[in-house]
């Protein structure tokens, strides 16, 4: 005899902003910045709540108050993916990628997390498990980073275990080779160099910048050009060295998107981030697509949100375990995880995300 779950209506959403100053000021290839700001949802159904977020600006916290909300409320917490649609829907004349995409991130990830607690599951369990354990690589490395300050933080990562590290590179091209260069040096022969310019050079520049990182061991090269620059993409992908690997797609907002960059044959590993492709919805279409292609995925950014996601998808290769979001992440949440042996690993014991806003620490740091 079949046992059915009645519907269970979502009976508020609730959007905070907080703006987080970086410990010092920032930089990459492209972009300086001395603050990040993040939109956290939260829902409730059934006395239970969840939670999601997204690094975003404000105007996506006011996007979601005043347009995903009415749309969310009422729908049945345990049909994310009847609510996904509708919000989806809702944005068409609004433009769906950008704010709009980030916007429904939030909320869609919330839902999940409800969804899981609801079931009184962990969300990697509602997913379907597929590892124990997610990989890291230490993300930072700025550009504006002296190289002591370099070769301390890619140190740092290795001595906790991380086998793979990533500096920012793009301001100028010879002291890149010079900063790639300390960075080798710091962390020995045997760890994984990985490099992100974030778009800051032509065609030609990252070809000649790829062949230089080969003598370093540079395994990863991220955004050598503009990720909207498939070509360019294709054009470095097919000319680099043979063990470096090319990597972008953190600024997909649609399964659209994603579809292009992998017929292009862009990259060697496609990036998704769930705080920006509508969430883990949008997350596992990307994934599903990297299944069909045969191309590894790997998650940009906000560590304790893919975690879950990130062991239920077959194509996962890593996480990013970036410096500003984990530094986020451990001060406004309870039940972040910490890497063991180079890996997160989800908690069993919490359902959902196992998430907890610290709402008495992050109320200073309200817009």
């Amino acid at each position: 005899m079949k046992t059915y779950v009645d519907s269970v209506p979502i009976d508020n959403l609730k959007v905070s902003a907080f703006t987080i100053p970086t410990e010092s000021p920032e930089a990459d290839g492209t972009y300086e910045w001395d603050s990040t700001i993040i939109a956290i949802v939260e829902v409730t159904s059934g006395g239970k709540h969840g939670l999601g977020y997204t690094y975003a600006d404000t105007a996506t916290a006011k996007l979601i108050e005043d347009k995903l909300k009415d749309v969310v409320i009422g729908r049945d917490a345990l049909s994310v993916s009847g609510a996904w649609m509708s919000m989806l829907h809702s944005v068409r004349n609004l433009g769906r990628p950008g704010i709009c995409s980030m916007a429904i991130s939030a909320v869609d990830t919330a839902l999940w997390d409800l969804k899981a607690r609801l079931l009184d599951l962990p969300l990697v369990t509602l997913l379907g498990q597929v590892r124990d354990t997610l990989p890291i690589y230490g993300s930072g490395g700025f550009t504006n980073y002296s190289n002591e300050q370099l070769q301390r933080q890619l140190r740092g990562w290795v001595e906790q275990g991380i086998s793979r590290v990533k500096m920012k590179i793009g301001r100028n091209a010879m002291s890149d080779r010079q900063r790639v260069a300390a960075a080798r040096q710091a962390i020995g022969e045997d760890v994984g160099l990985f490099v992100d310019a974030n778009g800051a050079y032509s065609r030609k520049e990252a070809l000649a910048q790829a062949h230089a990182f080969e003598e370093f061991k540079v395994r990863w090269f991220e955004e050598p050009v503009s990720s909207d620059d498939l070509e360019g993409l294709r054009f470095i992908r097919d000319r680099a060295p043979a063990e470096m690997e090319i990597a972008a797609g953190e600024y997909g907002y649609d399964i659209d998107y994603f579809r292009r960059m992998l017929d292009a044959g862009a990259v060697d590993v496609l990036q998704a981030d769930a705080t920006r492709c509508c969430g883990f919805t949008g997350f596992l279409q990307a994934a599903t697509l990297c299944d069909a292609h045969h191309v590894p995925l790997s998650s940009h950014c906000a560590p304790a949100l893919h975690v879950h996601v990130g062991c239920a998808t077959p194509a996962m290769r890593h996480v990013e375990y970036f410096h500003d979001h984990v530094r986020i992440e451990r001060m406004i949440f309870e039940g972040t995880v910490e890497p063991i042996d180079g890996g997160l690993s989800p908690d069993h014991s919490q359902p959902g995300l196992g998430l907890t806003l610290k709402r008495a620490d992050v109320e200073k740091f309200a817009i």
